[in-house]
């Protein structure tokens, strides 16, 4: 039976007040995030799986291509390894038009190499009407996904994604997160993503990597990890779930959309057009769940789902989060510590999880 496709990386790299120490196993298809605060390494893994910094002692190897072996005296540099980067700002070429300067990634491509068919990159980015256009004219989140198409346009083994959201507002931000959903979804090339909103990370990222002062915390599945009580994701005011499901209905008239997913359904206000069968990764925030002893009767709240109390933590001064299983899927809740007392909240007890129809994103 062949293995799946992995990315394994073994780096370790000493500077003045900081060392990189890590061992990576992530899946060889998709989306991995690597997520953690400022200054926790993840730019300087990302780097040194590309060749731009050598980690020493070190080891990569991307879907069975070995890129380095320290212990065998194997380098392949950085123009060998067929890689596309993304970085912050688009850094494209301002003398060349859009087309001008997707053109330059495809002639570094060797012709039996080209995986990737222009066109169709071109198409899930929706910047057909910009070929012509020349980088001046285009807004922010137009040249990042101009700078993605250059990127694709090597037909890489590997795509590296450092923080490209991070220089955008929040609507320019809003507008390319759906062309980067639809890439992911449509390419077969792995894709390692750097960040430090869990936004993206919940929206995009099947798999993640949880990253502190140069060392790996965990690894695993994005909605496993951010649920976990144990660890700082599922702590504060921005801790949610990720619930991935299938549209089974849409109410056209009031923009209701409902989706199935293991566990029960949700209904979610939806004012763009949703498809039966589509399948959707929803974020529910810990602070738009509520709890309740009984099913709650003439309310406003759209969905009320029945749950089991896995765990209790204190999360804050005076507030407890609560984990919460509805079949095989896991919510979190946030609540006073009055509240957890008065509903005498404890493991394997019976409830009623409450969440607002508005407060589900999708």
């Amino acid at each position: 039976m062949t293995a799946p496709p992995d990315i394994t990386a073994r780096l370790y790299l000493a500077r003045p007040g900081f060392t990189l120490d890590v061992d990576l196993r992530l899946p060889g298809r998709g989306v991995t995030a690597l997520f953690g605060p400022s200054g926790c390494g993840k730019t300087t893994v990302m780097r040194s799986i590309a060749g731009l910094t050598r980690a020493q002692p070190g080891r990569v190897v991307v879907n069975g291509e070995v890129w380095q072996d320290d212990a065998e005296r194997l380098w392949r540099p950085t123009h060998l390894r067929g890689l596309g980067y993304v970085f912050q700002e688009a850094s494209l070429f301002d003398h060349l038009s859009v087309r001008g300067n997707i053109d330059y990634g495809l002639k570094r491509t060797p012709a039996g190499r080209r995986a990737v068919a222009i066109d169709t990159a071109v198409d899930l980015l929706g910047i057909g009407h910009l070929m012509d256009r020349k980088p001046h004219a285009l807004s922010g989140g137009e040249r990042q996904r101009v700078a993605m198409a250059r990127a694709l346009a090597t037909s890489p083994r590997l795509l590296l994604m450092d923080e490209p959201l991070a220089a955008l507002d929040a609507a320019r931000k809003a507008e390319l997160l759906p062309y980067l959903e639809r890439l992911h979804q449509s390419l077969d090339i792995p894709v390692i993503y750097v960040s430090h909103a869990m936004d993206e990370v919940a929206r995009l990222a099947g798999h993640l990597v949880l990253m502190d002062d140069g060392r790996v915390q965990a690894q695993g599945s994005t909605p496993e990890l951010i649920v976990r009580l144990d660890l700082p994701l599922a702590q504060g005011d921005a801790a949610a779930a990720v619930i991935e499901g299938t549209v089974e209905h849409c109410d056209a008239r009031d923009h209701i959309v409902t989706v199935g997913f293991a566990g029960g359904q949700l209904l979610l206000v939806s004012p763009t057009a949703r498809t039966p069968g589509q399948v959707l990764r929803l974020r529910v925030q810990a602070r738009d769940v509520s709890l309740a002893l009984a099913a709650p009767s003439d309310s406003s709240i759209l969905n009320v789902l029945p749950a089991t109390v896995a765990e209790i933590r204190t999360d804050s001064p005076g507030q407890c989060m609560v984990a919460l299983d509805t079949g095989p899927t896991r919510l979190l809740a946030r609540v006073t510590q009055r509240s957890a007392s008065a509903l005498g909240l404890a493991p394997g007890q019976a409830v009623f999880a409450q969440v607002k129809g508005i407060a589900v994103v999708g």
